[in-house]
């Protein structure tokens, strides 16, 4: 009897430890993974872009007749007042006289301006006693018509003919002007030029001044040279006067409107700069991008909200990072964007139940590169995994790393 208890005991010690060695070799350890609790806050939905400074009015001086700019009186940053500091000095161009080959081209030309004035006054008259004769035919017609001797068709025949010949009477008169106006031309090339004084203390020089307080922001002639009239001689400007443009993907640029704030960063400041949209361009044009693909892009213009005294390091074609605020909530339930998957058409999330993983359908809101807003599904202090591995499943031991 002792021996059949004894084997008893020694069957049941074996089933222990054949259980207990089959639970260590089949167990399942459980799976690291990140956790992150679900908390309410601030999210801001923005879109990214570069841009570059500039200054809003650029005021440029050119040279307003043909001649020799002198050497410039001013340099860049140079600061000028409007009305009062000479920026440019421009001699005008010394014409020779006529010779004799050019003068006998220019009296000819003339003679020929002449004649044909003479012909389109002759055109005239013959236009005006073409229309006087229209307009008694039409009369005429328009009388017989009433009595009933003619057809309706010869009043209508009568009535084009009128308008033909008052549209080529117009066409006479302009003709006449047009033949004036040469005339005045060729005479013009016969008027000698006129001799300017040389030397120092003359007066034929042209001074330009300053369009504007500000600085001189670019010299484009700061040697002695030639230049025709119009011709670029530098800007003006005031540097402290910035704004910002930043050319958009137009997807993006449909979602801002006018007014909407920007955050300006990487522009060389310890703290970052606030802006405003100002226009946002009506009309796209096409870039193509680094990769080489085609983009369809806008200009987008901002105006600086910080004051100048904070941003005195900030000038002209700079380049900049913004952040524009699209979409802004202080007080949403946020899950980090590494935590939401695609389970079928649905949003879901692991979340940690008792150290076991539970998928959960969600639905979401806004979001940006980080966070999503939750609209559904979560609440605060639910603990969702970050970067879940192909480990996760429903079921699944897991436990937090260190």
């Amino acid at each position: 009897m002792a021996l059949k208890s004894r084997t008893v005991l020694m069957g049941s010690f074996g089933l222990l430890v054949a259980g207990a060695l089959a639970f260590v070799a089949f167990r399942t350890d459980p799976v690291p993974v990140d956790l992150h609790r679900v908390e309410r806050g601030a999210l801001q939905v923005t879109v990214n872009a570069d841009g570059k400074t500039r200054i809003r009015e650029v005021f440029e001086v050119a040279a307003p007749i043909s001649g020799t700019v002198l050497r410039s009186p001013v340099r860049v940053g140079d600061p000028v007042v409007a009305g009062e500091t000479i920026v440019a000095v421009v001699e005008p161009a010394s014409s020779n006289l006529l010779d004799a080959r050019t003068r006998i081209q220019a009296e000819a030309a003339v003679r020929e301006a002449e004649a044909a004035l003479h012909q389109a006054r002759s055109l005239m008259r013959e236009a005006g006693e073409d229309l006087t004769l229209a307009e008694k035919e039409y009369e005429r017609a328009k009388l017989l018509v009433e009595r009933g001797v003619s057809s309706v068709t010869r009043l209508e025949n009568a009535e084009q003919q009128l308008g033909i010949k008052r549209a080529a009477e117009a066409a006479s008169i302009s003709g006449l002007e047009m033949a004036k106006g040469a005339l005045d031309r060729a005479r013009a090339a016969l008027i000698e030029p006129v001799n300017f004084p040389d030397g120092p203390g003359n007066t034929c020089c042209k001074q330009l001044f300053a369009p504007v307080t500000g600085q001189v922001l670019e010299i484009d002639m700061i040697s002695e040279r030639p230049v025709t009239a119009g011709t670029r001689l530098l800007s003006v400007g005031q540097p402290d006067d910035l704004e910002i443009v930043a050319d958009l993907l137009s997807v993006d640029a449909v979602r801002l409107e006018t007014g909407d704030m920007a955050i300006v960063e990487r522009w060389g400041g310890d703290t970052p700069l606030e802006a405003r949209i100002s226009k946002i361009e009506p009309s796209a044009y096409t870039k193509v991008s680094a990769l080489g693909i085609e983009e369809q892009r806008v200009d987008v213009v901002f105006d600086l909200v910080t004051p100048s005294e904070r941003r005195r390091e900030l000038g002209d074609g700079f380049s900049v990072f913004l952040r524009i605020i699209e979409w802004e909530n202080d007080d949403v339930l946020l899950v980090p964007v590494s935590a939401i998957f695609r389970k079928g058409k649905d949003w879901a999330v692991f979340v940690s139940e008792n150290g076991v993983a539970q998928t959960r359908v969600i639905r979401i809101g806004q979001r940006n590169a980080s966070f999503a807003q939750v609209l559904e599904g979560l609440v605060e202090g639910d603990q969702v995994l970050t970067h879940p591995s192909d480990e996760i499943d429903d079921g699944v031991a897991i436990s937090e790393r260190p």
